[in-house]
């Protein structure tokens, strides 16, 4: 399973202590700004040792934003700012967004047996308005349909950014799904998960 549990810390800050591999952080507001993100082992005593970073995100004032401490296509750790669209998707639709942020190569996602997503690299994202209900997720290969991940059910919800992230790496056989759901207000709160695989059990 992926073993690494690390703290963040923000501009030398403790900020997350103990962050679980595939788990979200509560939601942290913050005043719009640049801040440095380091993330270390969880038994470092500060950040002066970091295993991501230290990087520089620059906040605006009203977004919302995932942090994914993740991995690149090659294997190596990373971090990325994701903007998450917080725009109304309309009557009787909710939104799907996919983020792939797993050492893989380019995938597709099939939503009930269709390409919804085709030819996604790490660590772009795609953005999908869909009807209300449940889709069969599954990730393949781009140009294939054997899932390297899924099938697995992912609910579209009114007002809901349905944001699933495939994380892990394809070459330790730990692809997996993680799921992050933000409320479709036009307001702005910001959220950090913890994505990173760099060492297994």
């Amino acid at each position: 399973m992926p073993g690494l549990t690390v703290d963040v810390y923000v501009d030398g800050t403790l900020t997350l202590d103990d962050f679980e591999p595939g788990t979200f952080s509560d939601t942290l507001t913050l005043d719009a700004g640049t801040y440095s993100v380091a993330v270390t082992a969880a038994d470092a005593t500060d950040d002066s040792h970091p295993v991501i970073g230290p990087i520089d995100l620059t906040l605006e004032e009203g977004d919302n934003y995932t942090v994914a401490a993740h991995l690149t296509e090659a294997g190596d750790p990373t971090a990325t700012l994701f903007t998450n669209n917080l725009d109304k998707a309309g009557k009787g639709n909710g939104r799907l967004t996919v983020r792939h942020i797993a050492a893989a190569p380019s995938v597709d996602v099939l939503a009930n047996d269709a390409a919804a997503v085709t030819d996604l690299t790490n660590p772009d994202e795609e953005e999908l308005t869909l009807p209300v209900g449940t889709i069969s997720a599954v990730v393949a290969a781009t140009g294939t349909t054997d899932p390297l991940i899924g099938p697995t059910d992912v609910e579209i919800a009114k007002r809901t950014n349905t944001i699933v992230y495939a994380w892990g790496s394809l070459n330790a056989d730990n692809l997996a799904f993680a799921v992050q759901t933000v409320g479709l207000t036009g307001g702005g709160h910001h959220h950090h998960d913890d994505h990173h695989n760099d060492h297994h059990k």
